[in-house]
């Protein structure tokens, strides 16, 4: 009898163990609990580069990792790397606004940041004064930074005072001394472009126009691109290619203009990639590490982000089940306990600090093209993508017995 009493606290706590356990394992499960776990990784990811830079201190605090066998200048264009790269993920939440809400509250913080970064950024006094002109680099963070300013005009344009507004449009202008590579670098002119258009009313239409076409010459066919006339397996289609196809034509729709008729090409295109995206993703959050910048890590899942902000997802892929699917790489690569450093900021590498993985023009600032991931969170927590149930992603859905639809290939 004695025996039996002394084991019923052990296994008490056993059970308190195991339910605790269920309870952290199902944190983020719930549509509220997912939308929260997104935005707390995505300020993790964004607080040292939004506070350094608002106080003119990231050239003065950020690291700079690089491979042995790095290219020269990493020191001299790492900081546009880093700043571009994560407003563009970053803009469609802070579009959203401030509310009464805690999550309103959070974005006010950030906005307001994101506002002195961009001042800091392009004040030619200012201590953190990017490079938009010196090597090749600062053109393809010129367009992802052009790319954030496109995706959240009304809360990172419109406020700016007119003396910042000016300088942000001679950076943009001044990157055009920078000649693209014959390859997706030519969507960086037009994404630059495209930003002028938008907020200057002017545009070189000729480095605007001439992306779209050659883009349209590359297409291979179910909603693949080559990367120039070549064709390479990697994400460059996520990382590149797709969303700033779709963000160029979308401005040239919207301003009447005669290669936004490609829109809707661009797009369908971009839904079939996206419905290739959803089934690379894992049971268990893996995905193939095929090709260049894997060290950009969950930001190679930005097209398909980018279709569920717009709500285009196809016929038979849920919001749910991609809110799910991209959680689960999210938390894959976040369980990684060297993903950052002591002082928060990324590593280099892919499943953790792994710098073998990057390639010699990477370092510290590009590892923010990991935020692209998080452009779902422009949606309002009530739209079906958070608000839904959760539904098994497709390879989760096949590997546990379930309905096995065949794919079929698009134009």
């Amino acid at each position: 009898m004695t025996k039996v009493l002394k084991t019923i606290p052990f296994v008490l706590c056993l059970c308190l163990l195991g339910a605790l356990q269920t309870a952290f394992a199902q944190q983020g499960k719930t549509p509220s609990g997912s939308r929260k776990y997104y935005v707390h990784t995505l300020t993790k990811i964004a607080d040292p580069v939004l506070v350094a830079l608002s106080e003119n201190q990231l050239k003065a605090t950020m690291p700079v990792e690089k491979t042995k066998d790095h290219y020269d200048g990493r020191e001299e264009v790492t900081y546009l790397e880093a700043f571009g790269r994560l407003l563009s993920g970053m803009a469609p939440w802070l579009e959203l606004g401030p509310d009464e809400t805690a999550e309103g509250q959070l974005r006010e913080k950030y906005i307001l940041l994101a506002r002195k970064a961009i001042h800091n950024a392009t004040d030619p006094e200012g201590a953190d004064f990017m490079n938009f002109t010196q090597h090749g680099q600062p053109l393809v963070d010129a367009a992802f930074f052009a790319q954030g300013l496109l995706r959240a005009p009304e809360q990172l344009w419109e406020p700016l005072s007119a003396e910042t507004k000016a300088n942000v449009i001679a950076a943009l202008k001044s990157s055009r001394a920078i000649s693209p590579y014959y390859s997706n670098w030519l969507l960086f002119t037009g994404m630059v472009e495209a930003a002028l258009l938008k907020f200057d009313g002017e545009a070189d239409m000729v480095r605007l126009a001439y992306p779209l076409n050659k883009h349209k010459e590359w297409y291979l066919g179910d909603g693949m691109y080559g990367d120039g006339p070549e064709f390479h397996w990697d994400y460059y289609n996520s990382f590149v290619i797709q969303p700033m196809l779709l963000d160029i034509t979308k401005v040239l729709k919207e301003k009447e203009r005669n290669m936004g008729r490609d829109f809707d090409l661009f797009l369908k295109r971009a839904q079939r990639y996206a419905a290739i995206q959803e089934r690379l993703i894992g049971p268990d959050g893996t995905y193939p590490i095929i090709g260049r910048s894997m060290a950009y890590r969950f930001g190679a899942f930005q097209s398909l982000s980018q279709i569920a902000l717009w709500q285009q997802l196809p016929e038979k892929v849920k919001p749910s089940q991609v809110r799910g699917a991209l959680e689960a790489v999210i938390r894959k690569h976040m369980e990684a306990t060297d993903m950052f450093d002591e002082e928060g900021w990324l590593t280099l590498g892919f499943y953790g600090h792994q710098p073998e993985v990057a390639e010699p023009y990477i370092s510290t600032g590009s590892l923010y093209l990991c935020a692209e991931v998080f452009l779902v969170l422009g949606l309002p927590k009530d739209a079906p993508f958070w608000s839904d149930a959760e539904e098994p992603w497709t390879q989760k859905r096949i590997w546990s017995g379930g309905d096995a639809t065949r794919d079929k290939a698009g134009k």
